[in-house]
């Protein structure tokens, strides 16, 4: 049984627009994204465009619903909604009229190699010449200063030279992560943008730092993506946080904390040198994270 079906028209449609090199971005939902980066750039780019459809995976042979139930809604004595998974590939633009495909929804749970392939070969037929994704991790910064961000690939000439600060570490894998391992032993070219979300923000949804994400996307392809227009909603949400902190000693202590920290990191990533003190291990952070939110959680409700 195959795992996507193509959509005619909408293959018509991008063989006429488009030619070799374009660009892949994708955005699934499922592993870590701090800060709801990932969504809110695929929003973004849906909400900048008329999306067309090329193809629809099939979204059972994917996804494990006991362990990840789409939610459904019963009013009175009925039910009268349901929140469909989907897994699909779209032709989107940017700002120029320049065509784009957009890999988005549910990230699959299950027959991750199978799906892994069928990227591979949805790149081949239609063209793609670099796939970009974006997220959000939870690290120890400050939502006082700029907006960080780690990029990895699979070739260090798609990458700026800048030094990492991660060093080696052993993850979970994703499906994200492992279609671009995967792309990179095929020789395709892929980036990822993992953006810096302050942990203690890491649930809410900040479109600073999604829009930190549109801007590195932007360098990394040359499509134009309306950066601008997540100005309005940027801040917003500066205005609510800084609201929040203020009202908490322990919160704006915690921050003062972090942006010494950012300082120094700063300083290394910048100079080469080494941090004078080590960054806090995951563990460390987690266990931090999970204290603070236990403690905090009046004072910094999820966002809408």
């Amino acid at each position: 049984m195959a795992l996507i079906e193509w959509d005619a028209d909408g293959v018509a449609a991008w063989a006429e627009r488009a030619g070799q090199g374009a660009v892949l971005v994708q955005s699934m939902r499922g592993f870590i994204d701090a800060g709801k980066v990932g969504r809110l750039v695929c929003e973004h780019v849906l909400d900048q465009s008329e999306p067309i459809r090329i193809a629809t995976f099939d979204i059972d042979e994917l996804l494990d619903y006991r362990s990840r139930r789409p939610e459904m809604t019963f009013s009175i004595n009925e039910w009268t909604d349901y929140d469909e998974p989907y897994l699909a590939l779209d032709m989107v633009e940017d700002a120029d009229g320049t065509p784009f495909l957009l890999l988005h929804g549910l990230e699959p749970d299950i027959r991750w190699e199978r799906f892994v392939t069928t990227v591979h070969e949805a790149i081949e037929r239609l063209g793609v010449g670099l796939t970009v994704a974006a997220h959000g991790i939870p690290m120890a910064v400050p939502h006082t200063k700029p907006p960080m961000s780690t990029l990895h690939g699979t070739s260090q000439e798609l990458l700026p030279d800048t030094p990492g600060i991660f060093g080696t570490i052993t993850v979970p894998a994703s499906a994200q992560t492992l279609l671009e391992y995967r792309l990179g032993q095929r020789d395709k070219d892929a980036v990822t943008v993992a953006v810096h979300v302050p942990y203690y923000l890491a649930q809410s949804s900040l479109p600073i730092s999604a829009q930190h994400a549109l801007e590195q996307i932007e360098g990394l392809t040359g499509l134009k993506l309306n950066v601008a227009g997540m100005d309005a909603a940027v801040e917003v949400a500066r205005e609510e946080i800084t609201r929040q902190t203020a009202e908490s000693d322990e919160v704006q202590a915690l921050v003062e904390t972090l942006e010494a920290q950012y300082e120094q990191m700063q300083e290394a990533r910048t100079s080469g040198l080494p941090l004078d003190g080590p960054l806090p291990t995951a563990d460390e952070l987690g266990a931090e994270f999970e204290q603070f939110l236990a403690q905090q959680r009046r004072d910094f409700p999820p966002q809408p």
